[in-house]
């Protein structure tokens, strides 16, 4: 019988280390707002694009519908999104970010940012040849641009 070297498997590996860097990462928001990795997405995804419906969100972010509904939820508890009705389908609500949702938003990024480019600066000069095998890999399992395949 063959056997799988689990620690040599490249999905494997991709998906370790996608969840290391999303729990790095988490350091970034997660102290300081208290936020959940699906909080979050809901969150940068707003703040990026200004207004969305959830399902539009999930597409984007590769979350089930499910993880996005709780975390508008608890976005909206905080008072950090508000919804209006769809103007093309009554039964969709459109999600937009509050002015405290977007300072929290503002807070973050310049984190988030400083955060990858340590990423990048780990990555040497290989830095940019990795973002070309991240897209060559993206486009050689279908993963559209802005869209993820998973969870990590």
């Amino acid at each position: 019988m063959t056997k799988l070297a689990l620690e040599e498997f490249l999905p494997y590996r991709l998906n370790r280390l996608a969840a290391a860097v999303s729990q790095a990462f988490r350091a970034v928001y997660g102290p300081h707002h208290d936020l959940t990795v699906p909080e979050w997405r809901v969150l940068a995804t707003l703040g990026q694009f200004e207004a969305m419906s959830a399902k539009a969100i999930g597409a984007h972010s590769a979350m089930h519908k499910t993880k996005v509904s709780r975390a508008v939820r608890a976005l909206e508890e905080r008072r950090w999104l508000a919804r209006r009705e769809s103007p093309d389908d009554r039964r969709e609500e459109i999600l937009r970010l509050t002015p405290l949702g977007r300072k929290s938003y503002a807070e973050i990024v310049p984190r988030a940012l400083a955060f990858e480019a340590r990423i990048l600066q780990a990555l040497g000069p290989d830095a940019e040849h990795a973002g070309r095998l991240l897209g060559a890999l993206e486009r050689g399992i279908g993963v559209e641009a802005g869209r993820g395949a998973g969870e990590p």
